[in-house]
């Protein structure tokens, strides 16, 4: 297998991994604290944000990912500031709260850098062992 579609494999595995563990965290009550609970979910979305950055940049540099990621996940904290009805109503939905989230928090982007500072650091070491 190239090792461009062997890399793109595993990051999608990877993020599918993310993505089912957000989404169990913040759908099936397990007894965690509401902030465990709000701020995990953010770390493994930004995480995730990495996955599919890194996924759909797979030859570019760790560093450039992570920029992407960043300017992403800010991106998408700052739409939460915009509001339309159709927006609004979408993000009353499931898929609207997990996606786009209802309030601006800047402690939010804050957690998004670390899952992708996390998930960053784990992609250049797997990369590393893959790549001698």
């Amino acid at each position: 297998m190239p090792p461009l579609l062997r890399r793109r494999l595993g990051l999608l595995v990877a993020t599918f991994a993310v993505i089912a563990l957000g989404t169990s965290l913040r759908v099936i009550p397990v007894g965690l604290s509401p902030g465990v609970v709000k701020y995990g979910g953010s770390v493994l979305w930004g995480a995730m944000v990495y996955g599919i950055v890194a996924f759909l940049m797979a030859g570019a540099r760790t560093r450039m990912a992570v920029a992407v990621a960043l300017a992403v996940a800010t991106a998408v904290e700052g739409l939460r500031l915009y509001h339309t009805p159709g927006l609004d109503a979408f993000r009353l939905t499931l898929a609207g709260q997990l996606l786009l989230g209802r309030i601006f928090s800047g402690w939010n982007i804050l957690a998004y850098a670390g899952g992708i500072g996390v998930a960053a650091c784990l992609d250049r070491h797997l990369r590393r062992i893959a790549n001698p």
